[in-house]
């Protein structure tokens, strides 16, 4: 199950966006769980030829490789930056009781 299991990154310019967001891919079984950062982050990153900042909120999505294609595009549309960042990073290991519940969640 561990390979199988994901964790997103996305970051939004706004709790009210991370919220919406987190609500949407949970409903639609797209993710198991969206945890968002208490605090919000600053992001220092290169747009449009310059350094640019901007204080964010982290998105820690819980999913599966299979579910990602879908995720993605409803971040995509869902998303009010041009382009999101969507980070997919493996789960190699975690407790079998969550890794099991994560798989189940997603199921329709």
């Amino acid at each position: 199950m561990a390979t199988q299991s994901i964790v997103v990154l996305v970051t939004c310019g706004s709790v009210k966006e991370a919220r919406r967001l987190s609500k949407a891919l949970v409903r639609k079984r797209l993710a198991a769980c969206v945890s968002m950062t208490a605090n919000p982050i600053r992001s220092t990153y290169w747009w449009h030829g310059k350094v640019e900042t901007a204080t964010e909120v982290l998105m820690l999505v819980k999913t599966t490789r299979k579910r990602f294609g879908a995720l993605e595009k409803e971040i995509r549309r869902l998303h009010s930056y041009e382009t999101p960042e969507i980070i997919a990073l493996p789960i190699v290991a975690g407790s079998k009781p969550y890794l099991k519940w994560l798989q189940e969640s997603l199921k329709a």
